[in-house]
């Protein structure tokens, strides 16, 4: 399945966030996994935890993958992404119990300094973190994400434009 937009969150698909951070010059922040060997770099995304709101989320997941929540937020996006992820990860992740993931973006503006970006976090996730120019940010993502990537720099392009 391509990537799919919808106004509501897709029943089997695991509710996140995606998180798109703006520095002052225009650029994403973006991270390298820690679990992959090969380049996979993506944006600080995760689940919803309830009773969170999606913006709840954001903020809990800035933390919780680069150390700071040092942010404003710009723009919540209208609509939730949803993307299969591919079968052998998605019976590691969650044991078959969703196809893939629903998300719901949000663009903020980080109001921190780059020291406050810490990746060794309780649980991290990236092994190395850099700021990217939005519109090469597809080219640097799996596969399988690209699709939902390429909506989410075209949605919040008026944002660094």
């Amino acid at each position: 399945m391509a990537s799919v937009e919808t106004l509501e969150p897709l029943a089997g698909y695991r509710p996140c966030v995606g998180v798109f951070l703006l520095n002052d010059q225009g650029q994403v922040l973006v991270g390298q996994r820690r679990d992959m060997a090969a380049d996979a770099w993506q944006m600080p995304q995760g689940g919803i935890d309830p009773p969170e709101t999606p913006v709840e989320a954001g903020l809990r997941e800035m933390l919780e993958e680069i150390g700071t929540d040092r942010a404003l937020l710009l723009r919540q996006s209208g609509v939730w992404r949803s993307y299969e992820l591919p079968e052998s990860l998605a019976r590691k992740s969650w044991r078959g119990r969703y196809a893939g993931q629903t998300q719901n973006w949000l663009a903020y503006r980080f109001t921190g300094s780059d020291a406050d970006i810490r990746l060794d976090t309780a649980h991290p996730e990236f092994s190395d973190w850099r700021w990217a120019p939005p519109e090469t940010i597809p080219d640097l993502i799996v596969p399988f994400k690209r699709d939902v990537y390429v909506s989410v720099v075209a949605e919040f392009r008026p944002l660094w434009v």
